[in-house]
């Protein structure tokens, strides 16, 4: 999704864009985005800031091209069998181990408090920043002014981000100007989006503050967090593989967005069965996910902590993808 893939898949398709295919992006002519401003004036006043607060904040940002360039190309868009080798490599896995390891401590005291499995919470902070390495280089102000003024397709949405990193910045006594981060507005480790951040973020170190750009531990807690407010059961399945019989596409429809509609008994039938016999209940909300490998198609049963997953970011490529990392991470860290 950015120009650096191993944050791509982060906050964009949190934000739905995975839905976008490559396209021209028709922008805000200059008198909406003057009514746009004083509607946003208005609101911000309401909320606490002065006139001449909300005034100087959008004085500062700036119109961001590339932002609009990057959300118009999501590397969600690209099949499975082109979008997985982006991030299950074996670098990243190297640089996950090293993370665990290094960071053993905090993640099993996240993991325990927050009953979220440690193998999540590590694959969570690989795939969006490579453990820090690739955080953003997108000015946040600009690129949440640039989306919530000038992409009338989420322009809502990223104003309201806007609002948020207002007030974010003056909660936690935050750098604005040299906040950077993803095209989509996320920042730190865990790659959140402002309102993710003022919600879900965690003092994990004790020191008073919730930074979750420098500090490892308010990371890591943050992230295991955010999976239990979402409804994270510990170590309970995520997906189970399928097979398929036959030529014809399922019955079942299969998951694109939104809250699982169908059960397990609806997706299971005697051609799209598991793959490894297992005793599940048949009436639990489930998913039906579709991969696309070069000769043949993969289905499998998404489960709740699946979804819980897209909640973070809503594609279920990124989900599927950071399943089987942490299946990576797992067992190469007990192997060790």
């Amino acid at each position: 999704m950015h120009l650096k893939t191993t944050f791509a898949a982060g906050l964009a398709l949190l934000l739905s864009c995975s839905s976008l295919q490559a396209t021209e992006i028709n922008t805000a002519d200059s008198s909406e985005v003057t009514a746009l401003k004083q509607a946003f004036i208005s609101d911000q006043v309401n909320k606490g800031f002065s006139e001449q607060e909300v005034k100087d904040f959008l004085a500062t940002a700036n119109h961001n091209q590339a932002v609009l360039d990057a959300i118009s190309k999501p590397w969600e868009a690209k099949p499975w069998h082109q979008y997985y080798p982006i991030f299950l490599t074996d670098k990243r896995l190297e640089k996950g181990l090293k993370f665990w390891h290094d960071n053993a401590e905090t993640i099993n005291n996240a993991a325990d408090k927050f009953q979220v499995d440690p193998q999540i919470i590590v694959a969570i902070i690989g795939i969006e920043t490579f453990y820090g390495g690739y955080m953003g280089n997108y000015k946040v102000q600009d690129a949440l002014y640039t989306l919530g003024f000038y992409y009338p397709p989420r322009a809502t949405f990223f104003r309201s981000e806007f609002g948020n990193l207002m007030s974010l910045v003056k909660e936690e006594q935050l750098d604005n100007d040299n906040l950077k981060g993803s095209y989509a507005g996320a920042m730190g480790y865990g790659q959140f989006i402002p309102s993710s951040y003022r919600h879900y973020a965690v003092d994990f170190s004790g020191d008073g503050r919730r930074d979750l750009l420098n500090n490892k531990q308010d990371a890591i807690g943050s992230v295991a967090n955010y999976f239990h407010q979402h409804g994270w059961q510990r170590g309970a399945p995520v997906t189970l593989e399928l097979n398929h019989t036959v030529d014809t596409a399922p019955k079942a429809k299969v998951w694109v967005k939104g809250k699982p509609t169908q059960t397990v008994a609806d997706i299971l039938t005697p051609t799209l069965s598991l793959a490894k016999a297992k005793d599940i209940d048949a009436s639990q909300r489930a998913l039906l996910v579709k991969l696309d490998q070069p000769e043949a198609t993969e289905y499998w049963l998404g489960l709740n902590n699946f979804y819980v997953i897209t909640r973070y970011n809503r594609s279920p490529l990124y989900a599927m993808a950071v399943y089987q990392f942490s299946q990576q991470l797992e067992a190469a860290y007990h192997a060790n």
